[in-house]
């Protein structure tokens, strides 16, 4: 990781966490992003997390909700998401470090003998590690936004935490900026906010060699001048440095809320910086138009992760963002794929404007996925299908319209006599200009058909009426294909390729003839929907999921 040899220095915002973790580092840093660019500030994004995965890739969603893919093929912690939605920022294998990522790098440098045979060390080696991928974003914009996961104190965190506290002799202190999250909690039995959780975590951090420039106290009400009078005594900051985040209806109402509190003046006065007043023009529009929606439809989203809405988390904006190119309230309703297989269909989906089959892997919960495919195809159902959404569809076109009862994925039965979805074992990356190469005995992590593709759209569909354009590129994440030895019978049953790799090897969407709207694409859409600038096929979903309601 080399440091850029721009001359243009960049000012480093850290931003830490404390008390307990999900308190919203991630949206909060994309709000500060969103208040600079609206000064005419330009700023990117790293995030550095603590787990020894080398990324998210293999991880259940469960435990760490959904994994962000970027344009170069890295697979992301979900904040990355945030980051590209609230500003203009492309994020990329750079902007995402984890534990194990950084020791893998400076194991490797061991074993070619880089350290000239000396005791390798979390001091000064990891460190300097950590320091040399954050400065590599040096010079490329006015200022980089770093958040550190987890929660000041884990030990797997300190690491990070040292390294930060180098960076600010390394760089100096108007270049250098740490921002600390943390929790006010609200007790309703007696009627009190709570500032000791924030006295400790602030503890903590300085005990680390750390003291916050700025606290930003989540809270469920507004923090009176008295409480901020406190925290900013024990804490150690000045009171226009204390910072309230109130819990607010939508998220994209946070980015006005810290502007409210003076956070993006305290930001610049504190790093240095002149610029003139914010244009958060926009800002105010979007929320506004999210508060006074003309119409709303019910979409159903079946998948396997259902009780943990954070494994969709870019789906779910994507289409709030689809409703809002529609003037239309979106009222997501998530089913488990699972009840689907054991339960009446109709009675789960007959209420539902639109059904999304999103993403995901293996065989739990997919004839369900399956059995709501079949009803939105029958009953004239606008139907999205995304990644395994878009297999699943062409697994019941074939059993249904084929007449054979067996097809699957091959990831669902590998010994399926009719495999219309297979691994592939060879394929051209657009990107790297290089033939990849996969089989079912690759690692899990990152082997997957990652990133941005080149996708050629047929004139006269669904697909080519929300694009308007004849070559478009979207991001992936998946192992296998839409086997090609099916494709002219299942044309010919009423199966419509209506985009595919440029050298048309890989089947990118899919519709059906005689359906008000049924698509499916292998890509993940949702990662390029912004609020300013919503996905064009789940702007046209939601338009169709408002034409059949209002059929």
């Amino acid at each position: 990781m080399k440091k850029t040899n721009n001359t243009k220095r960049t000012k480093f915002i850290f931003v830490t966490g404390g008390v307990l973790s999900s308190l919203g580092k991630g949206l909060a840093s994309a709000a500060i992003g969103a208040l600079l660019e609206s000064r005419g500030l330009t700023v990117t994004f790293q995030k550095l997390d603590p787990y020894i995965n080398v990324d998210p890739g293999t991880m259940n969603p469960f435990q760490h909700g959904e994994v962000y893919v970027t344009d170069d093929g890295a697979e992301t912690d979900l904040d990355m998401g945030h980051y590209e939605r609230y500003t203009n920022a492309v994020m990329a294998q750079k902007n995402n470090y984890t534990s194990g990522r950084i020791y893998y790098s400076v194991i490797q440098k061991e074993r070619r003998g880089e350290y000239l045979g000396g005791t390798v060390q979390v001091i000064p080696h990891i460190t300097d590690e950590i320091k040399a991928a954050v400065r590599q974003l040096d010079g490329t914009v006015d200022v980089a936004i770093i958040e550190i996961g987890g929660t000041v104190g884990d030990i797997e965190g300190l690491p990070f935490i040292e390294a930060i506290r180098q960076l600010r002799g390394d760089l100096g202190r108007e270049y250098t900026l740490f921002i600390h999250l943390t929790l006010v909690p609200y007790i309703k039995t007696a009627g009190e906010v709570k500032t000791k959780p924030t006295q400790h975590s602030v503890r903590e951090l300085r005990a680390d060699g750390i003291q916050p420039d700025i606290l930003v106290c989540r809270t469920e009400v507004p923090l009176e001048s008295s409480l901020k009078d406190k925290i900013a005594l024990f804490c150690n900051v000045p009171k226009d440095a204390v910072i309230t985040a109130i819990d607010v209806d939508t998220i994209y109402e946070l980015p006005l809320h810290l502007h409210k509190e003076g956070l993006d003046t305290k930001i610049l006065e504190l790093l240095n910086i002149w610029t003139g007043q914010p244009n958060i023009t926009q800002w105010e529009k979007l929320v506004h138009n999210i508060q006074n929606p003309k119409n709303e439809v019910t979409i159903a989203i079946t998948g396997k992760y259902v009780d943990l809405t954070e494994s969709y988390k870019s789906l779910h904006e994507a289409l709030v963002h689809g409703g809002l190119a529609n003037g239309t309230k979106v009222n997501l309703t998530y089913i488990s794929a699972e009840d689907l297989e054991s339960k009446n269909v109709a009675n789960l989906l007959d209420s539902c404007d639109g059904i999304l089959v999103p993403g995901g892997f293996g065989v739990r919960g997919v004839e369900g996925k399956i059995k709501a495919i079949n009803y939105a195809r029958l009953n004239k159902i606008p139907f999205f299908g995304i990644c395994l959404g878009m297999q699943l569809a062409v697994v019941e076109f074939t059993r249904d319209m084929l007449g054979l009862a067996k097809a699957n994925s091959i990831e669902m039965d590998e010994k399926t006599p009719d495999p219309v979805i297979y691994l592939i074992k060879e394929w051209y990356d657009y990107r790297t200009q290089e033939i990849q190469h996969r089989d079912q005995d690759s690692d899990l992590g990152g082997t997957l058909r990652l990133g941005a593709y080149p996708c050629l759209l047929k004139e006269g569909t669904n697909a080519y009426k929300a694009y308007q354009a004849d070559e478009i590129s979207e991001r992936h994440r998946h192992r296998f294909e839409f086997n090609n030895d099916y494709r002219q019978r299942l044309e010919e049953k009423g199966l419509v390729i209506s985009g595919t790799s440029p050298d048309n090897n890989l089947v990118e969407i899919i519709e059906i003839e005689d359906h008000p709207w049924f698509l499916g694409c292998q890509f993940h859409p949702e990662f390029k929907s912004k609020p300013m600038k919503p996905h064009p096929l789940f702007r046209d979903f939601i338009s169709a999921a408002l034409k059949h309601k209002e059929r």
